[in-house]
């Protein structure tokens, strides 16, 4: 009975050390998250995929909290998902490194800026629209987010071909040929290649166990 009670004993310290040990990468993690989430949201111009960048800079290249594989999967759940990709990758990193609490934290952070911007252009819209320093000021930064989508795809593709995958690098290639010429829709690309995908995973898995 004493030996249950203290096996009991060490169970219940075991999960409060690791519950005290979440609680504290919790306080680490979450203000990052959101202070970051919040930055990036805020200087992100021309569209979602130009936050793929930034969010590769911040998680992987400095904070380590994700691999690249790990971010070209968020990536791909998040165009995948319905709605913007910006708030989807977001809400899709925040729930890899925190949870529930991380997913809401950074989507909460990257609708904040967009909001307020927004709001105070709808105000303002009129004067914003005859304005030639703000049109000016657009058609530069037309050019400057080009620049960072293709810089993007570039490393995206290249993470691709490091993988060493025949499978990968072809359907790669297919998907961009059907988006780029001969204009298919992008949800039917999402969906065939994740059904490639899947088949490639089960024969995989039906090789292996053959070989066992």
């Amino acid at each position: 009975m004493r030996r249950l009670n203290e096996n009991n004993n060490e169970n219940n310290n075991s999960e409060n050390n690791i519950n005290e040990n979440n609680k504290r990468k919790l306080r680490t993690v979450l203000p990052k998250l959101f202070f970051s989430t919040l930055y990036i949201s805020a200087f992100t111009f021309g569209g979602g995929y130009v936050i793929v960048t930034l969010f590769k800079k911040k998680f992987v290249d400095d904070y380590k909290w994700i691999d690249e594989k790990e971010m070209i999967d968020l990536v791909a759940i998040a165009q995948s998902a319905p709605g913007a990709i910006a708030v989807n990758g977001a809400i899709v990193t925040g729930y890899k490194l925190a949870g529930i609490i991380g997913a809401a934290v950074a989507a909460f952070a990257t609708i904040i800026p967009p909001f307020a911007v927004i709001s105070i252009i709808s105000v303002f819209y009129e004067a914003f629209r005859s304005n030639a320093v703000v049109a000016a000021m657009l058609t530069g930064m037309q050019a400057g987010v080009g620049a960072v989508i293709a810089s993007v795809v570039y490393d995206m593709a290249l993470d691709i071909f490091k993988q060493k995958s025949a499978g990968s690098v072809v359907i790669m290639v297919c998907a961009f040929a059907a988006s780029c010429f001969f204009n298919v829709n992008v949800v039917y690309i999402i969906l065939v290649c994740a059904a490639v995908g899947v088949i490639k995973a089960l024969v995989k898995r039906k090789k292996g166990r053959a070989q066992k």
